[in-house]
């Protein structure tokens, strides 16, 4: 698993001798081995905005994972986690710069398409991680991720549906809030859910909340009025979670509504330790950002990445709050790193 001190991580790992990785990217900046014949070992990181916490995990996993490592990185952020165009420029800006590998997390699965059109025609490798890129437009563009790394979301989203089954009578109310319309993320993670809960429990409405609180609250609060006797929500991610959570305390009836929700932001978690959130689906946002980080690495090494690379995901509920809480922003369940084998050639 991945160890709560990134120094020491790269000591403890059993795929990878003391110093070889130190080794790989000596040789590689010294070789001119990156792919588009730069040489370059710099990585720029493009991710979504800092004003959500699991973004914010993300990037430390990038930038402790490039300390441990001693590579070069830029990381740049979305405004917040709207906007598009905001991001889409700050990687044209970087676009033109010495960096031999791009790490992006698109705010939606077209918006840094145009961006990245450059950066794929000067042979230069893409990882794509959490949010696809849109194969219709990536192809349109004459783009190939390197890789993508990211969560199962439909797995995800079943993992909450397979609980709230568990906690609630047979044929239950239960109402679902997802992020923006249309997202595919949330879309995955909804799917999921719904799955899970077949003909088990009665889905009531499902809406959207744009992956806010206060949108959620606001519509949680109004769900509630008009069906009093309802028993869960599922939310596809934790801000909309803790949204909901205000609504049901608000209402009088923490602990008597279930609510699950996507992501394991620690306020998320801290909110399962006190009762509010009943569970959430953890993503690891921090190991999603070390991969991308180490994808780069082996592309610019010349190395054969696969086309996709699961992060894992974990269900946390009151028993597994404490460890959670004292692993964050890492994984608190063990996680095979895959990309093991290929840092160690």
């Amino acid at each position: 698993m991945f160890s709560n001190d990134a120094s020491l991580k790269r000591v403890t790992r059993i795929a990878l001798p003391l110093g070889a990785l130190a080794l790989l990217l000596a040789g590689c900046a010294g070789s001119g081995s990156g792919s588009d014949g730069s040489g370059s070992s710099n990585v720029a990181a493009v991710i979504k905005g800092l004003d959500n916490p699991f973004f914010q995990a993300m990037q430390s996993g990038i930038q402790d994972t490039a300390d441990a490592d001693g590579v070069s990185v830029t990381i740049q952020a979305a405004a917040d986690i709207g906007d598009t165009t905001g991001q889409a420029d700050k990687l044209t800006a970087l676009a033109g710069q010495d960096f031999g590998c791009f790490v992006v997390n698109p705010i939606s699965g077209s918006n840094l398409v145009q961006a990245l059109a450059p950066i794929a025609a000067a042979g230069k490798p893409i990882v794509n991680i959490d949010q696809p890129i849109d194969a219709d437009a990536a192809a349109a563009a004459n783009i190939t991720p390197a890789t993508y790394i990211g969560t199962d979301n439909e797995a995800a989203g079943g993992k909450a549906g397979d609980f709230v089954v568990s906690k609630v009578p047979a044929g239950a109310k239960v109402a679902i809030i997802g992020g923006i319309a249309g997202d595919v993320t949330s879309a995955a993670r909804v799917d999921g859910f719904k799955a899970a809960a077949g003909d088990k429990l009665d889905v009531i409405q499902e809406s959207a909340a744009d992956w806010k609180r206060e949108v959620a609250l606001t519509q949680a609060t109004d769900i509630i009025a008009a069906n009093p006797d309802i028993s869960a929500f599922f939310a596809a991610n934790d801000d909309m979670g803790l949204g909901i959570v205000k609504a049901v305390e608000n209402a009088g009836l923490t602990g008597k509504i279930t609510v699950v929700s996507v992501d394991g932001n620690k306020d998320a978690l801290e909110s399962v330790k006190a009762g509010g959130l009943t569970a959430t689906v953890a993503q690891y946002p921090y190991a999603i950002g070390e991969l991308g980080l180490q994808a780069c690495q082996v592309a610019v090494a010349g190395g054969d990445l696969p086309k996709d690379i699961e992060s894992p995901t974990a269900l946390v509920t009151s028993a597994e709050a404490d460890q959670a809480i004292s692993a964050f922003p890492q994984p608190f369940a063990p996680f095979e790193n895959p990309l093991e084998g290929l840092l160690s050639k």
